[in-house]
């Protein structure tokens, strides 16, 4: 914060000392035309820092519903099905970030339920500080779910997608 009342002549841009004011008005211009959150430059001794507050991103959290009650089992039934999550065939994600499904936004999805796809295909994208990391089917098979949505943040871990 500034604490020293600008000296100079009326028209003149305002300075402090050997500081003009317009360095820090340029500064502020550019971190916001380039989306920076700080600038900081030092020239001749000085040192000048520019920082912006960010609006903070809402980041929507999903949790999933309990599963419904199983009734008795009986004597004769068989085992009970693997919940797709638990599957052996699950592929999960390696990192903390947004899965898409498609390559763009009007773009057909990487893969659909049903389809055959062959170890080392590209299944989809899951996107960290903006870097787009490609998700490969790890072995072949059929996909049988799709367990993310398009655009959805996904945890380290989360299953994906299961390819049985």
């Amino acid at each position: 914060m500034l604490t020293k009342k600008p000296s100079g002549k009326p028209g003149e841009a305002p300075s402090f000392g050997a500081l003009d004011l317009s360095v820090i008005e340029a500064l502020a211009e550019i971190a916001a035309a380039k989306d920076l959150s700080e600038v900081e430059v030092e020239r001749e001794g000085v040192r000048i820092r520019v920082a912006r507050e960010r609006p903070s991103i809402a980041m929507n959290h999903f949790v999933a519903a309990p599963a419904p009650a199983a009734a008795a089992p009986e004597a004769t039934a068989a085992p009970a099905p693997v919940a797709p999550a638990e599957s052996p065939g699950a592929v999960k994600s390696p990192m903390v970030g947004t899965a898409y499904l498609r390559p763009s936004p009007e773009a057909k999805p990487f893969v659909e339920i049903g389809a055959a796809v062959k170890a080392g295909d590209k299944i989809m994208l899951v996107e960290a500080m903006k870097t787009f990391n490609e998700i490969v089917a790890p072995r072949g098979g059929t996909v049988t779910h799709v367990l993310v949505e398009d655009g959805a943040p996904v945890e380290y871990g989360q299953a994906l997608m299961v390819i049985e």
